[in-house]
């Protein structure tokens, strides 16, 4: 696949195969994302790939915290709510995610198990979680691992595989923490759900839309 083609035609896959994702592929895909670009080649991304029962205990642990009541915040603590245009743009991927899979505006309990579903790392086989020691400063590590982040989910292409950038799986860290042993002193930035794509979901024919350039692009210095 061209890079311009994997750019322009990759989407957010929210239903997956069950079938798991061999460590060759995983490997070779974090292999080749290892070449993105860092500021001043710091690379401060650390990596680390879930599957299996390991993944399970994730789930279980992140549906149990949700039952009970406790709010979800990460380690940079609790997110600032988007407003605006940055809203409607949140609230317009809702609408049409809900559309294709039938939930209506009043059904809360739909609503509720499809929201347990992003905690639940969209069910994929394997989760790639993101992190960055705590001396780092916030800003150019979270820079630098979106680079790495939008190098895997390009990469996986290649192998056949679909991605969705995932920041719930991650909510609940001391949850991730007791099972992966990552200490405190990584921060969890972002994780990513990877596995074979599951054709018929109805959440996979989402093609989320993009602003034109017009409305993002300053020119300056131009003639």
């Amino acid at each position: 696949m061209e890079l311009k083609e994997a750019i322009t035609t990759r989407r957010s896959i929210r239903g997956y195969k069950t079938d798991p994702v061999p460590k060759e592929v995983l490997t070779e895909i974090i292999e080749i994302s290892l070449r993105a670009p860092s500021a001043m080649n710091v690379q401060p991304w650390e990596i680390t790939v879930v599957t299996g029962k390991a993944l399970d205990e994730i789930r279980k642990g992140n549906i149990e915290k949700l039952g009970t009541g406790q709010m979800p915040v990460s380690d940079f603590g609790h997110s600032k709510p988007y407003e605006g245009v940055y809203k409607e743009r949140q609230r317009a991927l809702g609408f049409g995610l809900y559309n294709l899979l039938g939930i209506t505006r009043e059904d809360k309990q739909k609503k509720m198990e499809w929201t347990m579903k992003g905690f639940r790392s969209f069910d994929a086989p394997a989760s790639i979680i993101l992190s960055a020691d705590e001396s780092l400063e916030t800003r150019m590590a979270a820079s630098d691992t979106g680079g790495i982040v939008q190098t895997i989910c390009l990469v996986a292409l290649e192998y056949g595989l679909g991605t969705c950038i995932n920041g719930q799986g991650i909510m609940f860290p001391d949850v991730v923490r007791k099972v992966t042993g990552m200490p405190e002193s990584k921060k969890m930035y972002i994780s990513i759900a990877i596995g074979y794509p599951d054709e018929k979901h109805p959440a996979n024919k989402l093609v989320s839309e993009r602003q034109s350039l017009e409305n993002v692009v300053n020119w300056v210095g131009f003639d």
